[in-house]
């Protein structure tokens, strides 16, 4: 003898298959996502200071510090503090990245210095053998 539920639909049960999707939940997930992003992103732009961890082992050398050559409104030349004659700029380059195996050079030129005396220190850069140049600039404020 089986146990008869009172339904009318042969004994299945009475409820009845649901056929819509509840989006509440997905919603919530994506406003989460849409909010770690917002903050993450202007992080991955500006980068991060953090402190590594101190090994006893050696470890591999991979870059060397930026080598950074400013030009300022007065049109002198200076690597670190230290000013260079337009003159001297190609020698005292060629002598400097000789034992350097990462030939490159930032450029970072005031604004107000044209565009010619740029050019002639770069082709300068260039004549002492450096060929990878980059510019250095700073992002536009809105």
């Amino acid at each position: 003898m089986g146990m008869s539920g009172g339904s009318s639909n042969g004994g299945r049960g009475s409820r009845a298959v649901m056929s819509e999707i509840n989006v509440t939940p997905l919603v919530d997930v994506m406003l989460v996502l849409l909010i770690i992003f917002m903050i993450t992103a202007p992080m991955m732009q500006q980068g991060l200071e953090i402190e590594l961890p101190e090994t006893a082992a050696s470890g591999v050398s991979t870059s060397e510090e930026p080598f950074v050559l400013v030009i300022t409104k007065a049109r002198k030349i200076t690597v670190g503090g230290t000013p260079i004659p337009t003159a001297d700029l190609r020698v005292r380059l060629t002598a400097i990245f000789e034992k350097r195996p990462n030939k490159q050079i930032y450029l970072q030129a005031d604004k107000s210095v044209d565009y010619g005396f740029v050019a002639e220190t770069m082709a300068e850069i260039r004549a002492a053998g450096i060929s990878n140049i980059g510019l250095v600039t700073m992002p536009k404020s809105l």
